[in-house]
């Protein structure tokens, strides 16, 4: 921890990203870092690939994340949250791993232990959580707005206290930013409280589309990119639906299929999904992710792949057949 307290405070330019497609952890985790670092008056620009989700952009500067960076050679650090391995920031991974100095903040079990130091806890219920240590170690006082992005990160990464991640220390986490200020019902109001009619719609062809395994312990939901066309939603509308295929009675592993690149013949281009796994505690889906070349916890994980979609379910119905 000191070491990379003293690197933070002796950089001039932190570049401070998040991973690709983000849920709440990696959104509030990267803006409450970005403005603590920035109350240290050091410069510091908040990357994330992807855009955010609808459900998100009431947190505080949430603004301030940019989708693009000019040249990487600009920052002398970077700092990486909840991503297991660096590759999860997307396609500037191959340029930021030239930045003379990374930082690997995360709690994956799977992580791959990337970058020249590590603040990573496995035992830690979110991200946020440890970025809310070295933001206390950095000496600095949390206001509402910070408050209000770890409160976030912690919500949403522990289901609203259900999974089995939650611990100790998410409910004296969160206890201490009510205190400061955070509104638990305003901030459940934004994240659960209000669907756009596409998202209902989108919602719909996602439940037409589960499939149960012969054994009936896997459940595949699949979103196709037609799919969010005909209902005009975006990739981040897709947030939270593969619960439902996991609520379904006796299922042990649900699989979220999402097209992410749809190849055509003669284009060039072909076929690429991301995975989402989530458990009912019984299956170990980081070992599965990682198997295919993804990870993260043990009841939650992923991974992306360039397949058919035929292909792809058939290998899920394989997996299913040893659960």
């Amino acid at each position: 921890m000191e070491q990379i307290i003293h690197r933070i405070k002796n950089s001039s330019h932190l570049l401070i990203a998040s991973h690709a497609q983000p849920d709440g952890d990696a959104v509030g985790s990267l803006i409450a870092l970005g403005l603590a670092i920035g109350r240290l008056n050091i410069k510091s620009t908040l990357y994330n690939e992807s855009p955010i989700p609808a459900v998100y952009r009431f947190l505080p500067s949430v603004e301030r994340i940019v989708r693009h960076i000019k040249k990487a050679n600009t920052y002398d650090t970077a700092i990486i949250l909840d991503c297991g391995d660096l590759s999860r920031i997307g396609e500037i991974s191959s340029a930021v791993s030239q930045i003379p100095f990374i930082i690997n903040i995360d709690h994956h079990i799977s992580n791959t232990h990337f970058g020249n130091h590590q603040l990573l806890d496995t035992s830690a219920c979110s991200t946020a959580e440890v970025v809310y240590r070295l933001i206390k170690a950095l000496s600095v006082s949390i206001d509402k707005a910070i408050a209000t992005c770890l409160y976030t990160g912690i919500l949403t990464d522990t289901g609203s206290f259900r999974f089995s991640n939650t611990n100790q220390a998410a409910f004296a986490i969160s206890e201490e930013m009510a205190e400061l200020g955070v509104e638990p019902y305003d901030v459940a109001q934004h994240v659960f409280g209000t669907y756009s009619l596409g998202r209902i719609k989108l919602l719909n062809l996602a439940l037409d589309s589960i499939e149960i395994s012969e054994n009936g312990k896997l459940s595949m939901m699949t979103v196709t990119k037609s799919m969010l066309a005909e209902t005009d939603t975006q990739p981040e509308d897709v947030d939270g639906m593969i619960n439902y295929a996991r609520r379904i009675k006796n299922v042990k592993v649900a699989a979220l299929i999402q097209e992410i690149q749809n190849g055509t013949e003669g284009s060039g281009l072909i076929n690429r999904y991301h995975v989402s796994l989530r458990s009912d505690g019984t299956v170990d889906v980081a070992t599965i992710a990682s198997s295919f070349g993804g990870g993260g916890h043990v009841n939650a994980a992923g991974f992306q792949i360039e397949s058919s979609l035929t292909n792809l379910k058939t290998e899920m119905i394989t997996l299913a057949e040893k659960l």
